[in-house]
């Protein structure tokens, strides 16, 4: 291609595992930061701009973008430094990081309303719009709120369903007009406890460059902190990000702020939204518009010109840890970024992370606390350890159903909690031990009885449930051990006249499910909830009362060293659901280990005498917070390969040597704890440090090293890994 006057190569960063750039022709003055649309062999990328390249080819051997999309598609400075920092530490390609700040989907028209905007009718519109039929009482009623005053688009959408699409339209017929509106939103009065205003007072007062840690027990009103918090930003023209581990906690979530705050301009922001809703909340966030920028982890990369506090509710939670490409923690990053902006950052939880807590009592963070219930006359539930049933009989003991029965004479509602879905995670040959196996993978097969079928979890595989036995001929096939389907049976037969709702990711796998079972909730219209960790954090079900555990002791066997801590989280949460409003909750722990530490912590409700536990089991087995790991990943078809790659991984990491003896311990590869899935063989590599610095330079020359290795392996480095499996 000839050159192109007043074009010049630019480095563009690509969603590519490979390189961090790649140039490409683009007009003298265009800022870093720009996102294009570029051609790469023979697909279609979207890209982000880094500076003129330094010694191009000559122009006709370079490409030019395909589109250079204008305001708002520009990642401002601050981003792209923090892609840079978040690349670096997560050994990730910096392409690969900036692709997470973008939406999957540019518009090149933005055409929908945005969070702040006020709306007013045209000379046009009020000629059109005068005399509407009487039956039109959307219009109406629309036109209506039109001819007062101008009017915001939150108060617009309040009218009801269909308003916002009747305000497309009249926008396109040139009936309306946007006045868009960045002045500080008006405040709104919250309510707040003696111990809620102290803790704001106390978050306030710590020094910007300190992240405060907000540990409040379950009920005590760290939301209500939340608003307070945002309220008094917006107040000063600053915007708040808040963060919520899974798109299930945004609705109820996104309501409560509408009712509880409605002058804050709000954005949600999350992968469920449709890929257009996702880009206009991108959008309107670039430009400043929101006040309050509610999402999940893939927002704390979003664009906020005016950002002044990001915050991390259920900070503790393993959903803030991406589980593929660029796998960055949520928590991690919101850091990063809160150094580089110079803003504030708050972890909120009942149940902090180990690391967080380790953290806080070492003086890095400072720590507020909620001690009590936000609610006049709320208290703990009370906590009480009963014997598992017999065997032979079913998951629920008599104990806990003497307690549902009780509930259900009282007209409350009760909450049975098993983390693990499904019928029975085993199917057993009686006679000869068989145990059905997933073809594809190192793993059993998971009944589901309602489907008649075995499932695995790991790679979707699913047969019908045999009649005999495959190795032996037997007829008697037993599922198991138990899930939340088998739970659901048991209830159905002992409790017939109960309402019983199953909630796991089976149920609510179509759209609005989820938003559907939350108003069986709070309309009485439910018994008897059954369900994972969907139900064990973040939700508030006033009139659950009674909240059953089963189960629980499979996390004391597990090979995860992370499994008690995170049993020990949800014990405390799965408690908080119970008694909320006022009235007195009970919790009962159906359990083998009475005696077990952790379990006499729960008891009383002592977060702080768990985490002591659990900090000294780590610091003795110098595991993190103490250390700090890094974890190779391959997989191959073909377990020789897995296992060469490896075999030479280990002898590139032990050559290395940039940090001090004893700073660094290479362990030899291992196939991992799932050895095989989806048919592909899978094995890693562990790294163990004495200090994040000592790491980071480590990881980087290890992985370009490995970058020059043949084979046909994919692999990966995962840093702070939350799952070794």
């Amino acid at each position: 291609m000839p050159a192109v006057l007043g074009w010049t190569a630019h480095q563009v960063a690509l969603p590519l595992p490979l390189a961090d750039s790649y140039d490409y022709l683009l007009p003298d003055q265009t800022p870093p930061g720009s996102i294009v649309s570029v051609r790469f062999g023979r697909q279609h990328h979207h890209g982000v701009v880094l500076a003129p390249a330094v010694a191009a080819a000559a122009s006709y051997q370079v490409r030019p973008v395909e589109t250079l999309w204008g305001d708002p598609w520009i990642l401002p400075r601050s981003l792209l430094d923090l892609g840079r920092q978040v690349a670096r530490y997560y050994q990730a390609p910096l392409g690969m990081v900036l692709s997470q700040m973008l939406p999957p989907r540019i518009l090149g028209a933005l055409a929908d309303v945005a969070v702040n905007r006020c709306w007013r009718l045209t000379e046009a519109g009020r000629v059109a719009l005068a005399d509407l039929p009487v039956r039109a009482h959307a219009k109406r009623k629309l036109a209506g709120r039109l001819h007062e005053t101008p009017a915001p688009t939150q108060a617009l959408r309040a009218l009801g369903p269909g308003a916002m699409s009747l305000l497309r339209a009249w926008r396109a017929a040139g009936w309306v007009e946007a006045l868009v509106d960045v002045s500080p939103a008006a405040p709104d009065t919250l309510e707040l406890t003696g111990a809620q205003a102290q803790a704001l007072a106390e978050i306030s007062a710590t020094p910007l460059a300190q992240p405060a840690l907000l540990h409040g027990i379950t009920g005590s009103g760290k939301t209500e902190l939340y608003l307070a918090l945002a309220l008094e930003l917006a107040g000063r023209g600053r915007q708040t990000l808040l963060l919520v581990p899974e798109i299930n906690l945004t609705p109820q979530l996104e309501a409560r702020i509408r009712e509880r705050a409605p002058s804050l301009r709000l954005a949600v922001l999350h992968s469920g939204l449709a890929a257009g809703a996702r880009a206009r909340s991108w959008a309107a966030a670039a430009r400043g518009e929101p006040d309050l920028l509610l999402g999940t982890r893939l927002a704390v990369f979003a664009p906020a010109p005016r950002l002044g506090a990001i915050i991390l509710d259920e900070e503790q939670d393993a959903s803030y840890k991406q589980a593929e490409g660029v796998r960055y923690h949520a928590r991690e990053v919101a850091l990063f970024r809160a150094r580089l902006e110079g803003i504030r950052v708050l972890l909120g939880s009942a149940t902090p992370s180990l690391e967080t807590w380790a953290r806080a009592a070492a003086g890095r963070y400072s720590r507020v606390v909620l001690p009590e219930r936000a609610m006049p006359g709320a208290v703990l539930p009370k906590v009480s350890l009963l014997p598992p049933p017999l065997p032979g009989g079913g998951p629920v003991g008599e104990e806990l159903l003497a307690a549902v029965k009780t509930r259900l004479a009282q007209g409350e509602q009760s909450l049975l909690f098993v983390n693990r879905r499904g019928y029975a995670p085993v199917l057993l040959c009686l006679s000869c031990g068989w145990e059905a196996p997933c073809p594809h993978c190192a793993a059993r097969l998971v009944v589901h009885l309602a489907a008649a079928s075995a499932c695995c979890h790991h790679c979707g595989f699913q047969r019908l449930i045999p009649r005999a036995c495959p190795q032996c001929g037997n007829l008697d096939l037993l599922p198991r051990g138990f899930g939340t389907q088998r739970l659901e049976e048991d209830l159905a037969q002992r409790l017939p006249g109960a309402r019983r709702l199953r909630i796991d990711r089976d149920s609510t796998r179509q759209r609005h499910a989820w938003l559907d079972m939350l108003a069986q909730i709070r309309r009485g219209e439910v018994d008897v909830l059954i369900g994972t960790q969907m139900l064990a954090k973040g939700h508030d079900f006033p009139n659950v009362t009674l909240a059953g555990v089963l189960g629980a002791d499979n996390a004391f066997f597990s090979a995860d060293f992370r499994a008690t801590e995170r049993l020990f989280a949800q014990l405390l949460q799965v408690g908080g659901r119970a008694g909320r409003a006022g009235k007195q909750g009970e919790v009962l722990i159906q359990t083998a280990f009475a005696h077990h530490p952790l379990l006499r912590a729960v008891l009383s409700h002592d977060y702080q005498g768990g985490a002591e536990i659990l900090l000294a089991e780590r610091r003795a087995a110098a595991l993190p917070p103490f250390t700090h790991l890094a974890l190779l990943h391959a997989e191959a078809p073909r377990r020789d390969a897995v296992e060469q790659f490896l075999a030479r991984a280990h002898a590139l990491a032990t050559q290395i040597a940039l940090a001090p003896s004893g700073e660094l311990e290479v362990f030899s590869p291992v196939p991992s704890a799932l050895s095989r899935r989806a048919g592909i063989e899978r094995g890693q590599l562990l790294i163990q440090a004495a200090s994040r610095r000592a790491l980071a330079p480590y990881l980087e020359s290890w992985r370009l090293a490995l970058h020059g290795e043949p084979g046909r392996v994919r692999w990966f480095i995962d840093v702070d890994p939350i799952d070794l499996s």
